[in-house]
């Protein structure tokens, strides 16, 4: 189902990336990290000729030219600096060089100027090395490393010479050469003789260099790893110079970071750690965070590094924080040491609780630094989230704290803390402690669950407090506990809840109040049972339909529509959990919602329009086409009516993505029919798929000045390089992309118009690694593209399938990420059980080959990893649970190379058993005895497919699986028990003569797991019911290797089988059998089985283990039709079944 959009009123929660990045790239400084070497993609610019030299002097009107071009790249004027960028992009790269050195170096020209020219020096030797460097001469080579050293050394500017050791550095990092070496020993001696200088400038030169580009020494580091120490600790305690002691501090942390996996190193330096804090405090209280990012960036990367120091880490960013004369930056850079540590090294910081105890309260602190506004309850625009706010820091580091140590240990610190902030007189108190509540649900959810009724009953008084934004942060708290508990939370309160918010929702004189209470009511109902919600459906449509034709009103007077736009979801909401039971308020409510839809045409009413639209199309979709039918014609027209404006729309605007939900939605309505208007949706729907976001790369001096702009997300790629995405448009493209998904697979053949244009769109987006949602979208589309190709022919769906196959395998090998690999792997399955026999060629299946090898590979080393952690002298329960967590997605991943595997052997059979060799010894790895019962599962899932579409060549490889098979059979594990009863079913219907041994022994094995005493509980009922298949087919295809007139009376009393839908059949058809060919066993003496026959097939019925379109119900109908023809028999046999299973022998009758 198509749901409501997520409630938008919320403050999302801010996600350990989302903060570290937004209080790391806020400020000045550099963020290193451990990528030393890392280069994004190269902009190409044309080389020109080698052969430029120092030695060929510009003319001076010349250089006065690039001068005045230089300061044109500053200009404030826009057309002005695109004009220049324009002119500065036509100079070869040599000349570039040239002119930007004598810039630098020419101490008669404007700072600025000068400064410009290295950072524009700094950004060419970044981007462009490969493609402007090597050609130059070597003599060319020599000046300019000469000339970046005397600069260094001569200049007298402070901030110039800071840019020419950039520049210094940037050239160091490109001449490291592949093997490690350093081609300018000349920077290292410079860099030796500097740190013992007593210049302070070239001391801090050195260190500046060392610090941007700590891999400087390449494969020597090890060689001089004791000088980098002694020059590290020399620096840190120069007394005489705070300036180098910061530098130094700086440099060390860098050099830490770009080791980060190297742990002897880390240990070897672990005495730098006190000079490291004592430089994080001098350099605060001088205004400087510089060496306090380090330090969160160690907690990120290098966590471990800390932790012989870790209580005196934790102890000065506590001090830090507390500390109100520093900055607000300052505190919550100290405080997100902390939580970062939460994240990165849970373990080892729950050694610490007393510290973690001390920081709560601080947290709480910062979400009490709230200003009074007179306005605020009247504000009819929701702002942002102002991440630089304590507030929001605070509830931020809260909310991950909590996730990241877990509830057992922060509820009992906070709940004491929270109960005496909501009694506090100052509702500023009583707001943040609200709102603290609404934070921790996530990561205290297994302990708020167990005192939830004591929460939400106090929750609810604040409903009703004096003072409004206290109300508004009851409602959060409602809304928010509503997700985190749902169902359970809706199933035990909604009594009391539902009043309270509809209670709220009458805050005439509070429309921020208002709309928040209504956006409760949507995440409310989101997760309601729609069995608990019907009984409130009067009242809550009475009361949302009064406030919308108020808020309707208010619109028209006044211009003022928050509450509006929350209503209008909030009806939406209401009417996709009620269904068809909204059927009796369609009437209340869409002649008003089109009246929005017509009438809301202005620039600041797009996300009023926008959410009625989702409206109508939520109602719609709720209430079923019949009743839908007669509006649907003048909702297509409006919809339409938008549509033929959409060229004109924004990127941004919030009516995009909701249009196209809408038309996605009608789509489901209308079935079919729909088709008539894909020439109109298609156009918008595929350029809004198409969105190409944009994208930077950007020193860390330029993210100054863009890190403010809004949309932009940075991930710091270390080097001194982030890549920046503009994220406006990114939601929009993946919902297109999931409606493209939806058209798909709700039209069929009714899309194959479309298919070509959509395939060549997916295909590439196999790689957009921007946003996991198109991705997952694009993996999608593939097998239901191909199946709304089939009606063109063979020819266009094997084109097709070409177009899409080669991209499909390389994503399952690159995929980063876990959650969208198993949806790639999944649609490639299903792709290849699509297309069948021929359909991958040599190229392909060596390329598959080596990827699930290395998939296998990666799954026992992570096993390895895991239990290697489990050795740590920081494990406990919580990393055990982590770590069980991590297990779960690498098996998860494991059933989808089963599941690959499956397709292929299904649709090659024997043939594909060659390559399958590369990959046997990996799967027999899987079922020895010792592996986990996951593994053993799938191992023998695996074989149980080579059994099934192989044989009899499959019987080649008997040594390695058939005794462990057996002996699974038995196991412990139902899982494991259930994939063996199945191996043992194949190996009857398909396996062979060379099986009949097996087949005879397993019989025995078979018959005590489905005795045992606990055979049909509900962990075990699925392998029991296999069981029973198994002896089933033993007997039905193998009747030789078992006594079938000792087997069969129990075997009948073991039916039907309710819970393996598949199973169920092969049992009923063999049943259909031994009925026809009037078995005495099975019908008895006088035909005294036929009611328990009868009993057997309606529960079969009842339970839908039998389905019309099941070859066998015809069977059984006409079995049954025989005895209808004998009245007597006829009567005895149904008379003995209750209603429900008469009723269900009467519809196979009428269907079969």
């Amino acid at each position: 189902m198509i749901r409501v959009s997520q409630w938008r009123a919320f403050p999302t929660r801010v996600g350990s990336n989302e903060r570290r990045v937004a209080l790391i790239t806020r400020t000045n400084g550099r963020t290193p990290s451990p990528c030393d070497r890392s280069r994004v993609s190269r902009s190409r610019l044309a080389a020109s000729p080698p052969g430029c030299s120092f030695r060929i002097l510009t003319a001076m009107a010349e250089q006065q030219q690039f001068y005045l071009l230089l300061g044109n790249l500053m200009s404030p004027d826009n057309d002005v600096r695109k004009q220049s960028e324009e002119t500065y992009d036509t100079i070869p790269g040599p000349n570039k060089i040239t002119f930007l050195l004598q810039a630098i170096r020419d101490a008669s020209a404007a700072e600025e100027v000068r400064q410009m020219a290295a950072v524009l020096l700094r950004r060419l030797l970044s981007s462009s090395f490969e493609e402007i460097y090597p050609g130059l001469t070597m003599e060319m080579q020599t000046v300019i490393k000469t000339e970046l050293l005397t600069s260094i050394q001569q200049e007298t500017l402070p901030n110039i010479r800071k840019k020419v050791c950039d520049i210094a550095a940037e050239l160091c990092r490109n001449l490291i050469d592949d093997d490690g070496n350093n081609q300018w020993p000349e920077l290292l001696k410079f860099l030796f003789d500097s740190v013992n200088s007593d210049n302070v400038g070239l001391r801090e030169a050195a260190l500046h260099i060392f610090w941007n580009f700590p891999g400087i020494f390449g494969n020597q580091q090890q060689h001089y790893m004791e000088v980098i120490k002694r020059m590290l600790v020399q620096c840190m305690q120069d007394q005489a110079n705070p300036q180098i002691r910061t530098l130094a501090a700086r440099a060390a942390a860098s050099f830490v970071l770009s080791n980060e996996g190297n742990t002897a190193l880390l240990k070897h330096f672990s005495d730098l750690l006190p000079g490291i804090l004592q430089a994080v405090n001098e350099s605060c209280y001088q205004s400087d965070d510089s060496v306090l990012k380090s330090l969160v960036e160690i907690a990120d990367t290098a966590p471990k590094y800390l932790r012989p120091n870790l209580e005196a880490t934790l102890q000065l960013c506590l001090k830090l924080c507390a500390d109100t004369n520093l900055t607000n930056m300052q505190r919550q850079l100290s405080l997100e040491v902390i939580v970062t540590l939460s994240e990165t090294a849970a373990a080892m910081l729950r050694k610490h609780t007393a510290i973690v105890a001390s920081s709560v309260p601080q947290m709480l602190a910062m979400m009490v630094d709230l200003e009074d506004d007179d306005e605020w309850a009247m504000a009819d625009e929701l702002e942002d989230d102002d991440f630089d706010s304590n507030a929001v820091a605070g509830e931020s580091a809260l909310d991950r704290i909590a996730c990241g140590l877990g509830g057992k240990i922060i509820l009992p610190m906070i709940k004491q803390h929270i109960m005496q902030m909501l009694q506090n007189p100052d509702w500023k108190y009583r707001h943040a402690g609200l709102m603290a509540l609404s934070a921790i649900g996530e990561g205290c959810h297994q302990q708020m669950e167990a005192i939830l009724q004591e929460i939400v009953s106090f929750v609810l008084l604040f409903c009703s407090d004096p003072h409004p934004r206290v109300r508004y942060a009851a409602c959060n708290a409602i809304g928010q506990m509503a997700t985190d508990f749902a169902p359970t939370f809706q199933k035990k309160f909604h009594d009391k809840v539902i009043s309270a918010l509809l209670q709220t929702m009458e805050d005439q004189s509070n429309p921020r109040v208002q709309a928040h209470a209504a956006a409760a009511l949507i995440n409310f109902t989101e997760d309601c049972p729609k069995s608990l919600l019907i009984p409130y459906l009067d009242s809550l449509v009475q009361h949302l339909h009064v406030i919308m034709v108020a808020k309707l009103q208010e619109l028209i007077q006044k211009g003022t529509k928050l509450v509006l736009e929350q209503v209008v979801t909030s009806i939406a909401s209401v009417a996709d959990t009620a269904e068809e039971k909204f059927v009796p308020y369609y009437d209340l409510f869409m002649p008003s919602l089109k009246h929005i839809v017509e009438n809301a045409v202005q620039k600041e009413l797009r996300l009023l329009r926008g959410k009625t639209i989702e409206c109508i199309s939520l109602i719609g979709l709720a209430v079923g086409k019949d009743k839908f039918m007669p509006d649907a014609s003048a909702v297509m027209q409006l919809l339409l009516k938008t549509q033929t404006d959409f060229n004109d729309l924004e990127d941004d605007d919030p009516q995009i993505s909701y249009m196209i939900s809408a038309w996605a939605r009608m789509c489901k309505i209308l079935g079919k029919e729909f088709q008539q208007y894909l020439p109109v949706v298609m156009g918008p729907l595929m350029k809004t798929a198409s969105i190409k976001p944009e994208v930077a790369l950007l020193d860390t001096q330029d993210m100054e000045n863009i890190s403010e702009d809004d949309g932009w997300e940075f991930v710091n790629l270390g080097d001194q390089q982030s890549f920046g995405i503009k994220t406006a448009g990114l939601e929009e493209k993946a919902t297109a992309c999931q409606m493209l998904v939806c058209y798909a697979k709700e039209l069929k053949e009714g899309f194959v118009e479309y298919t070509e244009q959509v395939v060549k769109l997916m295909v590439p987006l196999l790689k957009f690694y921007f946003h996991d949602g198109v991705r997952v979208a694009a993996a999608e589309s593939m097998p239901l593209l191909l199946e709304c190709a089939r009606v063109r022919g063979p020819e266009y769906l094997t084109q097709m399938w070409h177009f899409m196959c080669d991209a499909l395998i390389k994503a399952i090998g690159t995929e980063p990420d876990s959650d969208v690999l198993s949806e790639i792997m999944h649609s490639f399955a299903k792709c290849i059980e699509l297309m069948g026999d021929g359909c991958l060629n040599n190229e392909h299946f060596e390329e598959l080959g080596g990827i699930l090898k290395g998939k296998l590979e990666e799954h026992f080393k992570n096993q390895e990893l895991r239990q290697t952690k489990r050795q740590d002298e920081d494990y406990d329960e919580q990393v055990e649970e982590s770590l069980q967590d991590e297990d779960e997605n690498d098996v998860y991943i494991l059933t989808k190379v089963s599941d690959i595997l499956h397709s292929v052997f299904s649709s090659y059979k024997e043939k594909v058993l060659p390559w399958f060799e590369q990959l046997l010894q990996l799967i027999v790895q899987l079922i020895c005895p010792n592996r986990p019962w996951a593994d053993r599962q799938w191992g023998l899932c695996i074989f149980d497919d080579v059994v099934e579409h192989c044989s009899p060549s499959s019987f080649k490889y008997a040594e390695y699986f058939l005794q462990p098979m057996m002996q699974s059979v038995c196991d412990t594990s139902p899982e494991v028990r259930q994939a063996a009863a199945y191996g043992v079913g194949v190996m009857a219907q398909y396996g062979g003569e060379n099986y009949r041994q097996f087949c005879t022994e397993a019989i025995t094995l078979l018959v005590r797991v489905i005795q045992a005493a606990e055979s049909r509980a509900k962990e075990n009922v699925n392998a029991t019911e296999n069981c029973i298949s198994a002896v089933g087919k033993v007997m039905r295809f193998r009747p030789e290797c078992v006594n079938v007139n000792e087997i069969l009376p129990h075997w009948l009393s073991w039916l039907p089988l309710n819970e393996d839908k598949e199973e169920a059949v092969h049992t009923f058809d063999f049943l259909c059998d031994l009925i026809e060919s009037n078995n005495p066993i099975v019908l008895g003496p006088d035909n005294a089985n036929l009611p328990k026959i009868f009993l057997i097939i309606a529960e079969g019925v009842a339970n839908e283990s039998v389905k019309s379109e099941d070859a066998c119900s015809k069977r059984l109908a006409n079995d049954i039709r025989q005895v209808q023809m004998s009245a007597g028999l006829w009567t005895q046999c149904v008379s003995s079944l209750n209603e429900t299973q008469q009723k269900a022998i009467q519809d196979l009758l009428n269907t079969a």
